[in-house]
């Protein structure tokens, strides 16, 4: 007897787990807005801007993983940067991230707050030594956290 793949061990339908854990709704539903709006960037005819969209987050990981292995960065800014990170990966959050939209926002303010002071103290050169994505991502991460004199 062939079963389907859509067929449970009992012969009957098989279901799909129930996700119970706010963390991962909440990192689902970051992620379902984060794509939503790349594909609505690519939709709207800004395909650059979609491209470049979709790979900062990685590409910010990545620059975060060569500050702190940057012998030159202080070690105060690599504290904040572990800071960062462990607060971004904690459930326990100023604003949940279930809610829409607010949920992920302060957690974008704090990325960008602390990569400004990482900007201000270590110089932007740094940034770009250790930015591994496009131009237009390390523009975008640049306009976002830096101005320079101010």
């Amino acid at each position: 007897m062939r079963r389907s793949l859509l067929t449970g061990a009992g012969g009957g339908a098989a279901t799909v787990p129930a996700v119970s854990s706010p963390v991962l709704v909440a990192a689902l539903v970051a992620v379902a807005l984060y794509a939503l709006f790349v594909a609505g960037l690519a939709l709207a005819g800004r395909g650059p801007e979609a491209r470049a969209l979709a790979r900062l987050v990685p590409d910010c990981l990545v620059l975060a993983r060569g500050l702190l292995g940057d012998r030159e960065v202080p070690g105060r800014c690599k504290l904040a940067l572990a800071g960062l990170v462990v607060y971004l990966a904690s459930p326990i959050d100023l604003v949940p991230d279930f809610l829409p939209v607010i949920g992920v926002l302060d957690d974008a303010i704090l990325v960008a707050l602390t990569l400004r002071w990482i900007v201000r103290v270590a110089g932007a050169d740094r940034i770009g030594r250790h930015w591994r994505g496009s131009a237009r991502g390390l523009e975008l991460v640049l306009r976002a956290v830096y101005r320079p004199g101010g």
